[in-house]
Order: C-alpha cells, then sequence, then structure tokens
C-alpha cells in the first residue's frame, strides 16, 4: 500500500504480490512514433525470483503524493536481470515497453493486396494481441493495390506505412485510476490531443519546488526545407505528369527556394499524391521549431498539449505539444541498508514544437530488393493461361509462405517483352508454371515486373541439350490440347534448316509483291483440297519436263481464248469420247496429213488428194451426226480469304493483323454463267480466237519426225528452238 505522506513510486508485476519489489529508481522515455522504454530499478528481500515469473507479464508503475496516484505507466517485461544482494534485499533491474514492442519480435516477408493502410496495420496488431488500438484519422486513407513486406520486423513495417501516410502513434497507459485500458492511439492529426492544465515557468525555482513548474527551457530554430514537391509514373497514364507541390506556410522569414524533390513519390494517383507530399514536407520540418525543458508536473505526457505561462519571452507564451518526454524518479530509501536515506525525487525533460504545427515521422527506412527474383505464373485451378487486360500475370514468390498457389497469389504484374508499342509490338504471356525473372523498380518491393523467363528441373527445354545446342526455337504449346507452333532455326553445319510447324491454320498475307527462289527441289503435300484464285495473269515457265497425274476429273474454263502450242507432237488418248464443240468453225490444219479413223473407216487428206474408205461411203443419204456428251466443266471453289480482326477499322496496318478465314462461295455449276475474262480481253499469246490461220503461219511448226522447222521447212538452231518454247510476252506471238 501506498504511505500516507510524501511522493512515493510502487510497481507491481504480473501475478506476483504487489509488496514483493520496492522501487529504487526509474527511468521512462515516450515518443512520437517510437516505443516507449522504461528502465525499473527494484529491490526484494526474495533473492530467488525467477525470470519465468517475471519475463511478459505486465507492468503497472504507479507515482503517488499524499495517497493519491499522480500518474500510471504500464507496459510488459521483455529483460529482466538478477544483481547483487545486499543484507536484506536483491537488487533487480527490469526493462518495460509497450505490447507493441512484441511487433519488432516479429520479421516476415509477405504480401497484402487490395487493402487499406489502417487495415493492413490492423491485422499486424490483432496478429499478436493488440486490440486495443484507436484510429484518429481525418483523411480516409487508399487502398493500396499491392503492398509487400519484406525482410523487415512487423514494427518497421507498421512503423514505415505510418510515416508514408503522416500517421504519427502515441501509447496511453490509462488513466490515473487504472480503470481505462491502455491503448495504441494512431491519428493524422493533434486536434484531439489531450489538453493539460497550464504550467508556469519559474527558472529560479530549480528542480527542489514542490510547486509543479518549468523550471528549464530553451527554444531554438532550424532552417528546413520550404517546399517539396514529389512525382510518380502510371502506366495506366503514361502521358500524365504525377506531380505534386507543397509549400510551407509558417517559415519565419527563411528562404523559400529550398525545395526538396522526389521521384519515386510511392503513389500511383492524385489522391494519395497530395496528402503524401503535404506529410514529406511536415516530417522534414518537424524540427524547425523546436523547444527542450525539464519540470516536475508528472501528468506532462507525449502527445499532450500544455500552455506555458510566464516566460519573459512573450512569444514563448504558447500552447505546446509533447513530442518526447523522459520521466525519472529516485526513491534511494528503498535501500535501507546501503543508507540511503536522501528524499523521493521526480522531473522529466522534454521536447516540444508550437501546437499550431504538425508534427509527423520521417520514413526512417524503405527495404529495397538487393537484386531480381524468381517466381511461379500462378492462376485459377483449371486454367493455364491467366493475364488482365494489359496482359499482366500473377506469381507466387518462393518467400511468400501465405500464398495459395492460385489467381490471388499476387497482384497483377506487368510482363515486360521484346518490343511493345501502340498496337504493335511482340506479345508472348507467361503461362501458369512457368518461372519467370521479377525486377524491381526503383528496388522497391512494391513495384516488381518480369523482365524474364527461365527453365528448371520440371519446365525443361524443348530439345534435349547440348544434344541440340545448335536450334534456336520459337515454340508454342497448344491452350487446354495437344500440339504445338513452332518456328525453329537449325545452324548446325551443312544442316541448316527453318522448320515451320502449323498445329492447325498457317495464314500469310502479303501486302504487295512476294518473290521465291528455290535453288534445289520444292515439294508439296497436300493431304485435302488446294484452291487458288490469281486475279490477274498467271505464268509460268518449266525448263525440263512438266507431269501431272489426276486421279478424277480435270475442269478447264477458259472465258477468253485458249492458246496450246507444242514444239513437238500432241497426243491426247480418251478412253471413252473426244467431243469438240465451236460456236462458229472448227478449223484443222496440217502441212502433211489429216487423218480421221473410227472402227474400219478413215478419211484421209494429204498432198496426193483425199481418200476415203469404208464398207459404205454414203453421200446425201439420210442420216445424222453423232453427238458427245457435251461440256460439263466445273467451277473452282475460291480460296479462303484472311480478313482482319474481328470489329478492327480496315486500314493498310490492320490487314496484317490475321483474324478468322472466311470460305468464299463455291464457283458456278455447268452451264450457269461464267465470270469475265481479263479486263483488257487479251490472251496468254496476244492472238483473237479466230485468228488460227495467222497463228499457224506465222509461229514454228514440226515436220513428220517432230523436229522444230520455219515456215520455209528449214531446222532451226538451239537459240531458234529455246525462243520457240519460252512464253510468249503478253501482246506478242
Amino acid at each position: 500500500m501506498p504511505q500516507a505522506t510524501g511522493l512515493q513510486f510502487t510497481a507491481t508485476l504480473g501475478q506476483l504480490p504487489k509488496d514483493l519489489f520496492v522501487v529504487a529508481r526509474f527511468e521512462l522515455t515516450e515518443y512520437l512514433s517510437r516505443l516507449c522504454y522504461c528502465k525499473l530499478e527494484l529491490a526484494s528481500t526474495s533473492p530467488d525470483i525467477a525470470p519465468e515469473d517475471v519475463l511478459e507479464q505486465p507492468v503497472e508503475l504507479v507515482m503517488w503524493q499524499d495517497g493519491v496516484p499522480l500518474r500510471r505507466f504500464t507496459g510488459v517485461v521483455n529483460e529482466f536481470v538478477r544483481g547483487d544482494s545486499g543484507h536484506r534485499r536483491t537488487r533487480y533491474d527490469v526493462i518495460v515497453q509497450p505490447p507493441l514492442w512484441r511487433l519488432d519480435l516479429m520479421h516476415n516477408s509477405r504480401i497484402f493486396q487490395t487493402q487499406a493502410t489502417d487495415a493492413i496495420v490492423r491485422t499486424l496488431l490483432e496478429e499478436r494481441g493488440l486490440i486495443d488500438t484507436v484510429f484518429d484519422l481525418k483523411r480516409t486513407p487508399e487502398e493500396r493495390e499491392y503492398c509487400v513486406q519484406h525482410r523487415e520486423s512487423d514494427l518497421a513495417f507498421v512503423e514505415r506505412l505510418a510515416a508514408e501516410e503522416g500517421w504519427h502513434y502515441r501509447y496511453y497507459h490509462g488513466d490515473v485510476e487504472g480503470n481505462d485500458q491502455p491503448a495504441l492511439i494512431i491519428a493524422d492529426h493533434h486536434g484531439d490531443a489531450p489538453r493539460l492544465e497550464p504550467v508556469e515557468y519559474n527558472a529560479k525555482a530549480g528542480g527542489s519546488t514542490r510547486q509543479s513548474t518549468v523550471f528549464q527551457f530553451r527554444y531554438r530554430e532550424r532552417v528546413k526545407a520550404a517546399s517539396v514537391a514529389m512525382k510518380d509514373y502510371t502506366f495506366k497514364n503514361p502521358a500524365y505528369a504525377l506531380m505534386h507541390e507543397h509549400q510551407a506556410d509558417k517559415l519565419d522569414g527563411q528562404r523559400e527556394d529550398y525545395q526538396h524533390y522526389d521521384y519515386p513519390g510511392r503513389f500511383k494517383a492524385d489522391a494519395s499524391g497530395q496528402p503524401f507530399t503535404e506529410s514529406r514536407l511536415d516530417a522534414l520540418r518537424n524540427d524547425a521549431a523546436i523547444a527542450d525543458g525539464q519540470s516536475n508536473r508528472p501528468d506532462f505526457t507525449v502527445g499532450a498539449k500544455v500552455e506555458l505561462t510566464d516566460h519573459d519571452n512573450p512569444r514563448l507564451n504558447r500552447e505546446w505539444l509533447f513530442t518526447s518526454i523522459t520521466h525519472t524518479g529516485e526513491q534511494p530509501q528503498a535501500l535501507e541498508e546501503d543508507g540511503n536515506n536522501g528524499a523521493t525525487t521526480y522531473h522529466n525533460a522534454f521536447n516540444a514544437i508550437p501546437a499550431d504545427r504538425t508534427w509527423r515521422p520521417q520514413v526512417e527506412h524503405r527495404p529495397l530488393m538487393d537484386g531480381p527474383q524468381v517466381a511461379i505464373v500462378t492462376g485459377p485451378k483449371g486454367e493455364e493461361i491467366h493475364c488482365d487486360e494489359h496482359g499482366r500475370v500473377k506469381v507466387r514468390f518462393p518467400w511468400d509462405r501465405y500464398s495459395k498457389n492460385d489467381e490471388h497469389s499476387s497482384a497483377w504484374l506487368r510482363v515486360s517483352q521484346g518490343w511493345a508499342g501502340g498496337q504493335y509490338g511482340f506479345m508472348a504471356l507467361p503461362r501458369i508454371g512457368n518461372e519467370v525473372i521479377v525486377s524491381f523498380l526503383d528496388g522497391d518491393p512494391d513495384q516488381p515486373i518480369i523482365t524474364g523467363r527461365t527453365y528448371h528441373a520440371t519446365n525443361t527445354p524443348p530439345y534435349a541439350l547440348p544434344e541440340h545446342k545448335t536450334r534456336t526455337t520459337l515454340k508454342t504449346q497448344t491452350h487446354k490440347g495437344e500440339g504445338s507452333n513452332e518456328l525453329r532455326f537449325e545452324d548446325e553445319a551443312d544442316k541448316e534448316q527453318i522448320y515451320v510447324h502449323a498445329q492447325k491454320d498457317l495464314d500469310l498475307l502479303t501486302e504487295n509483291n512476294r518473290t521465291e527462289v528455290i535453288r534445289n527441289d520444292s515439294h508439296l503435300t497436300v493431304d485435302n483440297h488446294r484452291k487458288a484464285h490469281i486475279k490477274g495473269n498467271d505464268h509460268a515457265t518449266v525448263d525440263g519436263e512438266k507431269r501431272e497425274s489426276i486421279s478424277g476429273d480435270s475442269s478447264l474454263t477458259v472465258n477468253g481464248s485458249h492458246h496450246s502450242k507444242q514444239g513437238k507432237n500432241q497426243l491426247i488418248e480418251a478412253g471413252s469420247e473426244i467431243h469438240h464443240k465451236a460456236g462458229m468453225k472448227i478449223v484443222i490444219e496440217a502441212g502433211a496429213e489429216v487423218t480421221l479413223k473410227a472402227g474400219g473407216s478413215f478419211v484421209k487428206v494429204d498432198p496426193s488428194g483425199v481418200t476415203v474408205s469404208g464398207p459404205m461411203v454414203k453421200m446425201n443419204s439420210g442420216g445424222g451426226p453423232g453427238s458427245g456428251a457435251g461440256v460439263g466443266a466445273q467451277m473452282p471453289e475460291k480460296p479462303d480469304l484472311i480478313e482482319p480482326v474481328a470489329g478492327a477499322k480496315v486500314t493498310q496496318s490492320s490487314l496484317a493483323e490475321t483474324g478468322t478465314r472466311i470460305n468464299a462461295k463455291p464457283g458456278s455449276v455447268a452451264g450457269a454463267k461464267t465470270q469475265s475474262g481479263s479486263s483488257n480481253g487479251s490472251t496468254p499469246f496476244g492472238a483473237s480466237p479466230a485468228q488460227s490461220d495467222g497463228a499457224s503461219k506465222e509461229g514454228p511448226v514440226v515436220d513428220e519426225s517432230g523436229r522444230l522447222v520455219d515456215v520455209r521447212g528449214r531446222g532451226t538452231d538451239d537459240e531458234t528452238v529455246k525462243s520457240a518454247l519460252a512464253p510468249a510476252k503478253e501482246g506478242t506471238v
């Protein structure tokens, strides 16, 4: 029990007897945005107090005056020291700090997504059992899309986030009577700070007076930054100058051109940028005007305001805000055997700023990533590719022990591509399960970006190495299916190859010319149909043989003239019927002989005359002509077309964006009206259909032996033969 008269200090530790310890001395320091720290020097008649009975136990230190409590301090024991023993008492030292101290023992790495800062802080506090926390915030914090605690203590993480938001914290020890529970108070302003009774300044009193006064008070001003400018960048609005500035309004004659500029400002929107900038300036100027002093007022507490009176400088007679206080109490008579029978004393030393200023903490540290890290791409169960409209993916870091390896493993991460422009460039999305290399912009763990991809023991390269070390390949994998597309380069000497594999369709679109030169053979196998549509002319030159084998029917429709010219023989054989039909006339011309033969009859026309032979020759004796099957040529089907991506405006550039393939309508059947010929009506040889006589006289002919001869019957040389066999230029014979 406290004594009825005089000043006295008592301490109670956990469930131990209240009179087990007496207080010899204590020193307790309170701070804004720092842990309180108290060293208790105790004495006890018990020499064998076990540390396990004291450590992590709650402590209550009370100051009494004439049996009435003046001030109560609370906390938790985190260090216990047994000292020397005297005749009757053993000395003990105890270190006491608020329960928030426990967060400093937790060192962690984890990711918070789409949470506001107060929610993140509350999670960390509640994990350590700190449920009595008061958030006194005037500005609602913005949601953080991605926030990483990386290799830092929970306390350092909380202090860093609070400093970025411009919050300070202080510890409330409870009321004097012990009726209120202690609490942690987190605030972004000082409007609700406790207001204490005014205190008089009396420099002559010293520390011996029983009257509560401030007996030492010093005031200083410093030249600090006058303004802050902060800038950042967001890829969602790259052209926007995401910059904010703030100018101090209480410079007290200081120059205004001292600006603190920083990039990045760690904000992605104006809603956070402006308050972050203002908070940074307040933090940089939190000691621009500061006072320090000493007093014997035990109710002085950090974060409270008090008015100073009776100072000889009227400018200092104003309201002040305490930013730190060190309380010191001595009770030497507790150690009776040492002959310490001096008086019990108390005083404090404090720092304070003018109460009309806002004190904010500076960001003391920020974790920097040492370098790139590996991660695994994640996504929903059953999916192979998971991305958003920006081509971002989600990943799981090896250090993230809280990840569920799904679409919630991380926020969306941007992916570096080999080339990126306005609707052009390179695009290859990492797929679920792929290992990627993640870098961090400015070393900031909150700004990851995928800059590379790697193989590992499970995801191996497409070809065995080092066996195929000369291969360079781009090989994809069919989405939710078997197969792949591939573009492969082989650089082994004498085995060089470019290999292209399309698992389904291969679409090529050339806006202008296409030139192809093959130095050796060309092989083409089409397992189904082949369709071609040439809207202009089709020219082909075969220097050697040309062979075609058609298992079914062959149809040829020529809307203009059809010229066929052979250097030697033309041999046609039909298993059933050959039918020639002309709308006007048919001319058969031979240099030596024309023979018509059917069964045992024939008609032969040669220079010697006309020979007609048959079992019976009928001349105007009735009967009728034979008839053929008639032309039944089938029109070719049009090939598929390539159209731009659906919904896009058709431009020269968008034609390169291949999308769905459209089947052209099949051509007309036999008897249908055919399409018109070329626009200029020309034929491959430049001759009109009725010009057969002229054509035979102007061009080379073949003699009976098959030798090419000119119109005068003379054999031609090799150059003439080559000239005759070459395709005629358009407009010539």
